[in-house]
């Protein structure tokens, strides 16, 4: 008997998913365990292997085609057989349901669009009264090498704005006069060969001329919108920035580099440290619930990662008990996963806190928005030379580095946040402190 294959849900925050490739077509025999499609999540893209066996019937949805978790991306069943009547009573099932809430909605908003209507009325009767801004008569002239303009006052306004000569538009009016829909599809006679030369994917700029391009969101990029609009106007922010002498940092980081199987970092580094002052003030290692809070006795730091479709957060589990070798190791390659796009959802769930380090790229300081559900974010700048000032008032070169943390005042309160700082300062101004 055919039975329909349904969007999967590949993660807690996926509503749709985007059919990247497909792996069958149909009339392909297919065992339980194939590699039917690949799908492109909110996070990543991923392996969608089948459950059933069978003969391919059915594909809905093209290579790069959205559809929501749940909705059907194909049938399965026996060759030969007719699978027609079951997508016709999914889609009766659809359309009731849809059916059903356009009802609902156009009841509510039945008056709302009557004053629309009226105000549509309203409007047309304005236009009717208006002169349109180049039907007027005002005409503004000028020579230029002896010839003789005539362009409406709009059009040369619009001319002026953009950089265009008006003595090389010509003008559609009575006699010649330039208006301003002339002006307006006026395209320099460099545009042509601009346009030509240009390369694949990248559009030619033209001077005086407006051009824009639309790209279709990801997946992961709605995903990031939802979340950290949720998150931002949702949780209380406020913020507490500190500022770190690294001057033992780096020289600590380089001896352990001498002995490290695996490049240590400077962020490797911090997250150590915040695994550690974590630790000692598990009220910032939380969640807000709603209704409760959950202290986590565990502690997961999330890493903050870009790629070119957004940010990803691949977690280090237990960090507190891992060496910084492991951390160094383990980060890499979830690095490298994420660029790959194989990551996968045990790879980026369970976070207890979070570190977004944007000090390689030159930022010196920065917030961040709460990567939900944890309750305060660290936000890490670059190391600076600057002159310090020593104890005994003499002033030498040393290296500052500043973070700020992100708090959710919900759940973190700023002497909380404070104190929790105030460990992690300590412990990367002399480090030997987060190994003991």
């Amino acid at each position: 008997m055919a039975e329909i294959i349904r969007m999967p849900k590949m993660s807690d925050t996926m509503t749709e998913g985007v059919l990247a490739k497909w792996h069958k077509k149909v009339g392909d025999k297919i065992s339980s365990g194939d590699l039917v499609a690949e799908i492109e999540t909110d996070k990543a893209t991923m392996d969608f292997e089948s459950f059933q066996e069978g003969t391919l019937l059915y594909i809905g949805p093209e290579e790069g085609d959205a559809v929501p978790v749940d909705g059907i991306i194909a049938v399965l069943g026996e060759e030969g057989e007719d699978y027609k009547a079951l997508l016709e009573e999914e889609e009766k099932k659809s359309a009731g349901g849809a059916e059903a809430k356009a009802e609902a909605k156009e009841e509510a908003t039945s008056g709302e669009k009557e004053d629309q209507e009226e105000k549509q009325e309203e409007k047309k009767k304005e236009e009717k009264q208006q002169p349109a801004e180049d039907d007027d008569e005002g005409e503004v002239s000028e020579e230029t090498d002896g010839k003789r303009i005539k362009a409406s006052p709009l059009a040369r306004k619009i001319a002026k704005e953009r950089g265009i000569d008006l003595s090389k538009v010509k003008g559609s009016a009575a006699g010649g006069r330039i208006v301003k829909k002339d002006v307006e599809s006026y395209q320099p006679e460099e545009a042509a060969p601009a346009a030509a030369e240009s390369k694949p994917g990248v559009a030619a700029v033209v001077a005086g001329q407006e051009s824009f391009e639309e790209v279709k969101v990801s997946q992961m990029r709605k995903t990031i919108a939802r979340r950290l609009s949720e998150s931002k106007f949702g949780a209380p922010h406020f913020y507490l920035t500190v500022t770190v002498n690294m001057d033992k940092a780096i020289e600590s980081r380089a001896k352990l580099n001498e002995l490290s199987p695996v490049k240590i970092s400077f962020n490797d580094l911090i997250l150590k440290a915040a695994a550690a002052a974590l630790r000692q003030h598990p009220n910032v290692n939380s969640s807000w619930l709603g209704d409760k809070i959950r202290y986590n006795h565990h502690i997961n730091i999330g890493v903050a990662v870009a790629v070119d479709e957004g940010l990803l957060v691949p977690v280090v589990r237990f960090a507190d008990a891992k060496s910084l070798s492991q951390i160094a190791a383990e980060v890499k390659e979830f690095a490298q996963k994420a660029k790959d796009k194989k990551l996968q959802p045990s790879d980026w769930e369970g976070s207890t806190f979070t570190i977004s380090n944007l000090g390689m790229f030159g930022i010196e300081e920065f917030t961040a928005i709460i990567n939900p559900p944890d309750s305060c974010i660290l936000a890490v700048g670059g190391i600076r030379k600057v002159p310090v000032v020593k104890d005994d008032g003499t002033i030498a070169p040393g290296n500052e580095m500043k973070m700020t943390l992100s708090c959710d005042h919900r759940v973190v309160d700023g002497a909380t946040g404070a104190a929790f700082l105030q460990t992690l300062k300590s412990m990367l101004e002399d480090p030997l402190r987060m190994l003991v």
